[in-house]
């Protein structure tokens, strides 16, 4: 099995990786998510509140529904460079005890953990860097599990197989290395625990302090920061502009045109190719309404700005945003302010608001480490990365630290 042949794939089976003394496992490699019935995947996805605080009771990325619909719509395909190499555990009765969403990528587009400068050296120097195997969820920078085990006694064991499991998958389809990223805490210890290489990162989070209101809120905020954001939400609905938030039903294939009309604009200019289709908003509309949260702003009775938002248990996940008219202060209305609202209403814990963006700060959104885990066929790559990530991480502790004291809040607060 080589990375030409599996992108034709059929399912292949890593026998003499799955057996171990406590268990008796069977490993299947799939291309497609297609080929894995939807309950048994969710009920390692989303078995209910299991393992710590920080895990989700339901995380919609990491549902069947999300990740299919990225396959379905040609979103995530081996055309696009991201050839599905799913990773399944299963008993002697067939039962799906655990599984790893992977992909054989041919380019490093789409991740957010950035990598270009590890492939590029290794170029260099003669090495062929591409394929690689990606554990993540495509074009999602948002922490969750990836070594999707069902709780039970099987649960450790069946962890170590499935990080041992895709080392072998690294090797035997030609990749040059694995890398598994946003990974919650549990899971990132878990890949450190096998050797894999950690890596942080963060981004900016928005805690719910348990506030009632959006002005409870604002009370935790320095005199000058809280006028500043009351200013900003006066000023970013002039011109006669509204907000909406639709959620479920409400949300129509006219709204997911216009969205995308906007997701088309930002994505063209920040990646000159977006990487999601239309079809992919329809078939998440069709099977996770529920669990979407759309805030549009319309001005003369047209929409002309849009946010998408996904519904946690614990979380409200900020994703994509676009606008066709340019009015101040409308991005952080749309998409920092209706999304805190509404997690104040949801009673949820946190907003992610996604990758990068050093003026989240002053809205109150705090640095947040970010985990991945990275090995590497060869070992000379491996020593140079495991160099570079020591003094990586040291300056991103020290930018967490600087960054930290600009946020917005009073000082008994901060």
């Amino acid at each position: 099995m080589t990375a030409t042949t599996w992108r034709g794939g059929q399912d292949h089976y890593l026998r003499d990786v799955s057996q171990s003394q406590s268990l008796d496992l069977t490993l299947r490699l799939t291309p497609s998510m297609a080929g894995i019935e939807a309950a048994a995947w969710d009920a390692c996805a989303n078995p209910g509140p299991h393992v710590t605080d920080e895990d989700e009771s339901f995380n919609p990325f990491i549902s069947h529904a999300f990740l299919s619909a990225l396959e379905v719509s040609g979103s995530a395909t081996p055309e696009t460079g991201w050839g599905g190499a799913h990773l399944i555990a299963e008993d002697a009765d067939g039962t799906m005890l655990a599984a790893v969403p992977a992909y054989l990528k041919s380019h490093s587009r789409g991740e957010y953990v950035f990598d270009w400068g590890w492939a590029e050296a290794f170029e260099r120097a003669g090495g062929a860097y591409y394929p690689k195997l990606q554990v993540c969820v495509p074009f999602t920078p948002v922490t969750g599990r990836r070594l999707l085990v069902r709780p039970g006694p099987h649960a450790a064991a069946a962890t170590r197989l499935l990080i041992n499991g895709l080392r072998t998958v690294m090797r035997r389809l030609g990749a040059s290395s694995v890398h598994a990223t946003f990974l919650s805490e549990a899971d990132h210890n878990a890949f450190e625990t096998e050797g894999f290489l950690s890596r942080i990162d963060q981004q900016y989070h928005w805690q719910n302090d348990a506030y009632g209101s959006f002005d409870d809120f604002l009370t935790d905020l320095s005199s000058r920061k809280r006028k500043n954001i009351r200013r900003e939400r006066r000023d970013a609905l002039q011109n006669d502009i509204t907000v909406e938030r639709l959620t479920g039903k409400a949300i129509t294939e006219d709204h997911w045109d216009a969205f995308f009309g906007f997701y088309l604009d930002t994505g063209s200019r920040k990646w000159g190719s977006p990487y999601l289709t239309r079809s992919f908003f329809s078939l998440l509309g069709e099977t996770l309404a529920d669990r979407v949260l759309l805030v549009m702003a319309k001005r003369q009775g047209r929409y002309i700005a849009g946010a998408l938002n996904l519904i946690g248990d614990k979380a409200l996940y900020g994703r994509n945003w676009g606008a066709s008219e340019d009015h101040p202060f409308l991005h952080f209305e749309v998409c920092y302010y209706q999304a805190m609202e509404f997690a104040i209403e949801r009673g949820l814990a946190r907003v992610e608001a996604g990758a990068q963006g050093e003026h989240k700060l002053a809205r109150g959104y705090r640095p947040t480490i970010t985990r991945s885990a990275h090995a590497f066929v060869d070992p000379g790559l491996g020593h140079a990365v495991a160099d570079f990530l020591k003094r990586e991480r040291a300056a991103v502790l020290h930018e967490g630290e600087v960054l930290g004291s600009y946020l917005p809040f009073r000082r008994d607060e901060a």
